[in-house]
């Protein structure tokens, strides 16, 4: 198989009349370098381990690039992002749910109202809240030494603004109903977009929902959003064939929803009691509030 060699130290080696296949190259997955070549052509023995790994800048010595300055919102991203993965045992599980009943629920609502459409987003924000009311040992917080059950949900959504994602905070989502959830949300996003958001709007969160569906991921793992203790990832609705009550196999509609945990305070049992909790109630969607 041939070697992996920048163009320019092909060149160099064909110059130097080096053998580049002959070579161990220090760069990038082995990629062999113009400093491979030079260090060959000159009748360095060092061995391998002893030769000197390339700079940032001679990694990029093929193309052009620009350094961008780490802005204030994405320094603080990174930061509390690392402290997550590194200091919570995440664990992950998912489920899906049949959407079509919430589909022809909400083209119902949508074709009645005179007012503001509701969103799937809506019903799911809203399903969780409900969710979480009913199995409570989620919606919790890890002290160190003690662990905070909370019970009222405030629930935190991601919103994608230019250098990262803020996530704004539904105040007592419990108590509200999918009308004034939807209308929060759509409230909340365009501060966000803004930076027009204040302290009191991010903070405070005892759960986390992040939504990738609108640009078609079908599932996917959010990184927990401390202090909460879980993270929903929600995937895009899809069709698929599905076995309906009759048993034949018909055109539905379908969605995952992810569950990222911490595993000091939410055992994999109550992970799995609260995605089934959800499903039952997204796929019942007359009992969710609006």
């Amino acid at each position: 198989m041939k070697k992996k060699a920048s163009p320019s130290a092909r060149k160099l080696a064909a110059e130097k009349g080096v053998d580049i296949e002959s070579l161990v190259g220090t760069g990038p997955g082995g990629r062999i370098m113009r400093g491979d070549v030079l260090a060959a052509a000159g009748g360095n023995t060092k061995a391998v381990d002893e030769i000197p790994l390339p700079e940032a800048a001679a990694l990029s010595e093929e193309s052009s690039y620009a350094d961008i300055p780490v802005s204030p919102t994405r320094g603080i991203i990174a930061r509390r992002l690392l402290e997550s993965k590194t200091q919570i045992p995440h664990y992950y599980m998912e489920i899906e749910v049949d959407a079509g009943p919430l589909g022809q629920h909400r083209d119902s609502l949508n074709a009645r109202s005179n007012t503001g459409k509701l969103s799937w987003n809506d019903f799911v924000l809203k399903a969780t809240a409900e969710a979480l009311q009913r199995v409570p040992a989620i919606n919790v917080s890890w002290l160190g030494k003690k662990i905070r059950r909370h019970e009222a949900v405030h629930l935190a959504f991601a919103v994608a603004v230019e250098d990262g994602l803020i996530t704004p905070v539904i105040r007592n989502a419990h108590l509200k109903g999918t009308r004034q959830i939807g209308i929060e949300v759509r409230q909340l996003a365009a501060k966000a977009r803004d930076r027009k958001l204040t302290p009191e709007e991010i903070t405070g969160s005892t759960f986390t929902v992040t939504n990738l569906g609108m640009f078609g991921i079908r599932s996917f793992y959010g990184i927990i959003n401390p202090p909460n203790a879980a993270i929903l990832s929600v995937g895009a609705i899809q069709q698929k064939p599905v076995i309906n009550t009759a048993g034949a196999i018909v055109a539905g509609l379908q969605m995952t929803l992810g569950l990222s945990g911490d595993h000091r305070v939410v055992d994999g049992s109550t992970g799995a009691s609260f995605l089934a909790t959800l499903k039952e109630i997204l796929e019942s969607p007359d009992q969710i509030d609006l």
